[in-house]
């Protein structure tokens, strides 16, 4: 064992609002956590999905940056127009005709990371300067049939991003014939 002490503490990211700080840092940690699982990654292991499964790793890094870039832009910003600046970062839809996840391959490690960077210092620039009233006042989506606050998506993204990352490890591990990591 090294004598390096790891550091399991909060370090807010600087807002207008410590709490929302905390939850930033929170969606970074999450983030730096999935970079931590694809370092490294061969292409082709990003594009292979495995018999019987559906979605690559590739397709996953997609998801993740899509969901947060229609989180923030739709749910947050209350966006409901085509949004032309984000065409060449996400130009394929979640999904296709038959609901699944739409297959993305073809697209290096550091095109998805771009995107994800991207994205997250977009939604870093929306919350930072948001008060604790914005951050906990609803928004009603009547065509989704939901009433939904920035609040609760901060929360989502993080746990949905996690989960997604279980998914990521998993698939490597396969593909890369190892243990599922921890």
């Amino acid at each position: 064992m090294s004598g390096a002490i790891e550091r399991r503490v909060i370090t807010p990211v600087p807002t207008t609002e410590p709490e929302i700080g905390r939850w930033l840092w929170a969606l970074e940690d999450t983030r730096r956590r999935t970079k931590e699982r694809v370092a490294g990654i061969a292409q082709s292991t990003i594009d292979w999905t495995p018999d019987g499964l559906a979605n690559s790793i590739g397709t996953l890094l997609y998801h993740i940056a899509l969901i947060e870039a229609d989180y923030l832009y739709v749910d947050v910003l209350g966006r409901t127009d085509d949004i032309e600046e984000l065409q060449p970062l996400l130009p394929y839809p979640d999904r296709d005709p038959d609901g699944r996840l739409s297959v993305v391959h073809g697209i290096t490690l550091e095109e998805h990371l771009h995107r994800l960077d991207t994205i997250r210092q977009r939604l870093l620039d929306t919350f930072t300067s948001f008060t604790m009233e914005q951050k906990e006042r609803p928004r009603l989506l009547p065509d989704w049939g939901y009433e939904i606050s920035p609040a609760w998506t901060l929360h989502h993204l993080a746990q949905h991003e996690a989960e997604h990352r279980g998914e990521i490890g998993s698939l490597r591990a396969l593909a890369e014939g190892g243990p599922s990591p921890a």
